[in-house]
């Protein structure tokens, strides 16, 4: 079991639990994951909290590979409101903010959230693992070769599982030293990683249970699984379930989903599973 100190919310994760995607975005690689209003993003938190998700992931910046990233002034004029109407409804929930940005991520947990999803694990902003101490919040730690500017230009790798478990290896013992308490380790797939690269990674999961840490899940409607269904992210959804549930066999201990009550229902297979 894992125990993480959510700014002050004690979070248990004896069994796998479920992380809901909201983006406050227009260009989202999933169209029916984006959330133009306040409003609208209200009405799916509160689906996703009443499906069974365990913390909402709300994001202000598309990373999708060739992007121009946006400004931190402009994510935080995205994100802000969203965490506080979603507080105000909703006290206890445990929003993580997805963000790159030191400045982003400080002001989104002061306005309720309680932990810090970082794609870069802190590389693309050296003030970030500093401020996530200070904020004495959870830190998701990604891995990402290159950045969503170049990470689907030919990725490359000796030994994928390798170099990404020495990767976690370096960066959790940097975030230790930084004064980050917990910490959980995200593959990162599709981040600067091709098919191959991640159906590997899927596939040594179970490696990564080495560094003692939760290992997150997200492989939500990814390319990975419509690029080999030819089929498009609206409807990855069976492929979606399908690799959650190797994941799960494997160790991952969060998933993170567009489609909160499928995932909360894969976990509850499987506990049933197990149990026989």
């Amino acid at each position: 079991m894992f125990t993480l100190n959510c700014k002050g919310k004690l979070l248990a994760i004896e069994k796998p639990i479920v992380m809901g995607v909201i983006n406050i975005t227009p260009d989202s690689f999933y169209s029916n994951s984006r959330q133009s209003t306040i409003e609208s993003a209200l009405q799916k938190a509160t689906q996703m909290l009443q499906e069974g998700a365990t913390i909402i992931d709300i994001g202000g910046q598309t990373t999708k590979p060739n992007v121009t990233p946006i400004t931190q002034e402009e994510e935080l004029k995205r994100v802000i409101p969203v965490i506080e109407s979603i507080i105000k409804k909703f006290p206890d929930t445990i929003i993580s903010i997805d963000t790159f940005y030191s400045s982003v991520a400080k002001e989104a947990v002061q306005a309720g959230a309680r932990i810090v999803n970082d794609i870069s694990g802190g590389l693309l902003d050296k003030s970030m693992l500093k401020t996530v101490a200070g904020l004495n919040t959870p830190f998701i730690c990604m891995h990402m070769q290159g950045t969503p500017q170049t990470m689907q230009q030919n990725p490359t790798y000796n030994n994928v599982t390798k170099e990404v478990l020495e990767f976690f290896i370096e960066r959790t013992e940097i975030c230790r030293l930084a004064g980050i308490n917990d910490v959980i380790i995200d593959i990162g797939f599709g981040f600067g990683k091709n098919i191959q690269h991640n159906l590997q990674l899927l596939k040594d999961l179970s490696v990564f249970k080495m560094l003692e840490k939760p290992i997150l899940l997200g492989v939500s409607r990814k390319s990975t699984i419509y690029k080999i269904l030819k089929t498009t992210p609206e409807e990855a959804l069976n492929g979606t379930t399908v690799l959650n549930t190797l994941g799960l066999l494997n160790g991952a201990k969060i998933l993170r989903v567009h489609d909160v009550k499928e995932a909360v229902e894969c976990i509850k297979l499987l506990d049933a599973y197990h149990q026989q």
